[in-house]
């Protein structure tokens, strides 16, 4: 296995691209690869394209007539049809959006075949993480489903246990969908409850169908919550599983929506809780899985100055055992290309100025709290299905 993370990127995912007015500006995805650059971390990992995933791979999450129907209206917008999904406020067709959709699939199937195959042991693919599309739609802002795919060809690779570990402020739900009856494949979402949150699904009670039964976790946070209790239920949560469940290979998505500056969502999360969870992510990679298999995918975020870029970049840092420290001053060359882009100004240093903690779950809950009551609904509906006491 080799010790050089990898880190999935090719310019033209900037092509995947719904408008100027969209939330979903590929504004972030230069600006983060820009700062990888601008710290160096470029250097420390292995920087690989990869092949948009073809019609064989897209068909293994898929239905042929969707891919038929993005096809179509990636060569001729004004016939997008919007049974698929197309062409509507949250996914409008755009020229190319098949091409930019599938190159974003291939490199998040690239960093999953490289993982496995044991030419990396982590591999990144910040532009990833489109985790809405179902097998026969586009949903919230996705076209591909392309961590579902990397979990197929890893299933296709010979696979038997696959972990998925959402923390996108939005409920991983075509990832779930996906694999609703597949023991194969264990996927935990912690998000907005969705009484207050697209897609409105995620409830505790949806635990997987068939022999899939218990293999979908879903933890519903209050809106609101903040470092304290985003840290409290991931680790009340996901080391537990992920240990009980030993997965040959963890992939994990890393939407930095759930941060308090993002304007699509109500979680009060920092940069510096998701640079921990991420930091614990890494970690169960290595003590849960064969070989310290990891898999690290982008997602939502849409304060795309602020946030996004630094976000993953801590990512990449993290995966590549080269972590930026929270307090690094960002370089000048950076906030200038911020500028030229944007004309805003961008952030001065790594890390919103928290040191976040959190009470552990094994020092007892409060029923009378909204955070534990939700951690404890999710334990009580999926522990037991595993095994697990509640």
């Amino acid at each position: 296995m080799s010790g050089r993370a990898r880190l999935m990127w090719d310019e033209a995912v900037t092509g995947y691209d719904f408008g100027s007015s969209h939330p979903m500006d590929p504004v972030r995805l230069a600006l983060t690869m820009g700062l990888v650059r601008a710290f160096g971390l470029d250097g420390e990992v292995d920087v690989r394209s990869a092949k948009p995933a073809g019609d064989s791979t897209l068909r293994l999450v898929h239905r042929e007539d969707y891919v038929a129907a993005v096809r179509a209206a990636s060569a001729d917008p004004g016939y997008a049809d919007q049974a698929y999904g197309l062409g509507t406020v949250d996914d409008p067709a755009f020229a190319g959006m098949h091409e930019a959709s599938a190159l974003i699939a291939g490199l998040s199937v690239g960093a999953a075949e490289a993982v496995w195959r044991g030419e990396s042991a982590h591999a990144v693919n910040f532009t990833g993480g489109l985790h809405h599309a179902m097998p026969g739609a586009a949903s919230g802002f996705c076209v591909y489903n392309d961590p579902a795919l990397a979990i197929a060809r890893l299933l296709e690779l010979g696979a038997e246990r696959v972990a998925y570990v959402d923390v996108d402020v939005h409920h991983g739900d075509g990832v779930q969908a996906a694999f609703w009856e597949d023991p194969r494949v264990l996927t935990v979402s912690l998000h907005e409850h969705p009484r207050t949150l697209f897609p409105q699904t995620g409830w505790p009670e949806e635990t997987g169908a068939g022999e899939g039964e218990g293999g979908a976790v879903n933890v519903a946070l209050p809106a609101g919550t903040g470092d304290a209790g985003w840290l409290r239920a991931f680790h009340a949560v996901v080391p537990e599983l992920l240990a009980d469940f030993r997965p040959q290979v963890l992939v994990t998505q890393h939407g930095a929506d759930t941060h308090f500056e993002d304007p699509l969502a109500h979680l009060a999360v920092s940069l510096d809780a998701q640079r921990a969870v991420m930091t614990a992510c890494h970690e169960l990679a290595h003590s849960c899985t064969e070989e310290g298999r990891w898999v690290a995918l982008g997602g939502g975020g849409y304060a795309v100055v602020d946030v996004v870029p630094r976000s993953w970049t801590h990512l990449v840092g993290i995966a590549a055992h080269a972590p930026v420290d929270p307090e690094s001053v960002i370089p000048s060359s950076w906030r200038d290309e911020v500028y030229a882009r944007t004309r805003q100004l961008g952030p001065a240093r790594m890390t919103d100025g928290r040191t976040p903690s959190w009470k552990p779950w094994e020092d007892g809950y409060d029923p009378a709290d909204r955070l534990d009551q939700a951690v404890l609904a999710t334990r009580r509906s999926a522990f037991p299905l595993r095994g697990l006491l509640t």
